[in-house]
């Protein structure tokens, strides 16, 4: 972590503290429907609260368009923090301006404040410079730990980093160890599982991948591409057939580069998605002009399973299957399964990230079991696609 400055290096003692956290958190019926964000960014809070610093959150909600809407308010979120903190959080009724200005003056050492969402003023997704200047006028050093905003280059996600003393906060800082670890300098051999319903969504990871791991492991709708491409006949399965060529492209760029592309050798097949449909297995040479493949079959899993016990680092973004819907839910269950206990055994090294991938890890009851999992969506997907993150690239020891 020598290069990205991190709270080892901070002095936070009566600092007034910038802290931008995630908490875009699902809500209902005006209440917190979910706080895994919370509890990540919550050792953060602590440390610098601890550490005798003024902690300001900074934030957003939604998508309120630039301009205040009460729908997409903070305020209720500041009560959920408040309750898993186990101390009060007072609110300002905006980010900026005399309300941000007056809460921040009125903090002692140690206080917890969260401003309002930062999205209610359009200058925010533009990274107005003299929007930066407001807020940077609240605090005295900035500290990111939301890298799931860190692909966007907004005011309070990547602008401040550059006005004021900036930090990788705790989460910020395992999320960057993790990837590091996983594609950065993966122990060898390393291998990737890419899954989900299609290729054009990841061709750029798929291009990225095939440099960078030994084994890649393709599953999902996006393997129907390309059994396709080397003539397999698919049947009513979701395919992009209009993207042969580059599943074809794909495939040669992996043999140049020595990388091993692991397809599905056979598959469960059903002439219908839906809760307990009649299935079968087959070999992928024979899937009926009238059936669509829902997941991977026991040989393809077997296959896998056999290529996660000769690697020393997994990373998995996608599912193999239909896998809200059983019984096509069995090989992402049983290969999360599988790389669980590789990882518990300390014979592995596994980061996981992506919405389904996160859902379908804690539906096996193994996300704990693993070495890391990204609740990060857009942010876990452009590091693995190679992009440099600009609230990432911010944070760099200069």
């Amino acid at each position: 972590m020598n290069a990205f400055r991190t709270l080892d290096s901070a002095d936070l003692k009566g600092k007034r503290v910038l802290l931008r956290v995630d908490l875009n958190v699902p809500m209902e019926h005006g209440k917190v429907a979910d706080a895994t964000r919370i509890d990540r960014v919550l050792p953060t809070i602590r440390e610098i609260a601890d550490k005798g610093g003024k902690v300001i959150l900074m934030a957003h909600l939604g998508r309120p368009k630039g301009a205040p809407n009460e729908a997409y308010s903070l305020r209720p979120v500041a009560a959920a923090v408040a309750e898993r903190l186990g101390k009060p959080v007072a609110f300002a009724s905006d980010c900026v301006g005399e309300p941000a200005a007056k809460a921040v003056a009125a903090m002692k050492n140690g206080d917890v404040l969260l401003l309002e969402n930062t999205r209610f003023h359009k200058e925010e997704e533009k990274n107005d410079p003299a929007f930066v200047d407001k807020l940077a006028k609240l605090g005295d050093v900035y500290v990111n730990d939301a890298f799931s905003a860190a692909h966007r280059a907004h005011a309070s996600t990547e602008g401040l980093a550059h006005k004021m003393p900036a930090y990788a906060g705790r989460a910020m800082q395992a999320e960057l160890e993790a990837l590091t670890l996983a594609l950065g300098a993966p122990v060898r051999p390393a291998a990737a599982i890419i899954g989900g319903a299609k290729v054009s969504g990841k061709l750029e990871l798929l291009s990225n991948l095939v440099k960078k791991v030994d084994i890649l492991i393709i599953g999902g709708g996006m393997a129907n591409t390309f059994l396709f491409a080397e003539g397999k006949a698919v049947g009513k399965s979701l395919c992009e057939k209009d993207l042969a060529d580059m599943a074809r492209s794909i495939m040669q760029a992996g043999r140049a580069a020595n990388c091993q592309i692991l397809l599905p050798v056979d598959a469960t097949v059903a002439k219908e998605l839906k809760p307990h449909a009649p299935s079968r297995f087959v070999d992928v040479d024979h899937v009926g002009a009238d059936e669509m493949i829902l997941d991977i079959g026991p040989k393809s899993i077997e296959a896998v399973e056999e290529a996660l016990g000769r690697v020393k680092t997994l990373v998995w973004n996608g599912p193999f299957g239909a896998f809200e819907t059983p019984p096509f839910d069995a090989a992402t269950m049983q290969i999360a399964k599988t790389a669980a206990f590789l990882t518990v055994d300390a014979k592995l090294k596994s980061v996981a990230g992506g919405g389904d991938t996160v859902a379908a890890l804690n539906a096996a009851g193994v996300a704990d079991e693993f070495t890391y999992v990204s609740t990060a969506g857009g942010a876990f997907l452009e590091w693995m696609e190679g992009k440099a993150l600009p609230g990432v690239e911010a944070l760099r020891a200069k």
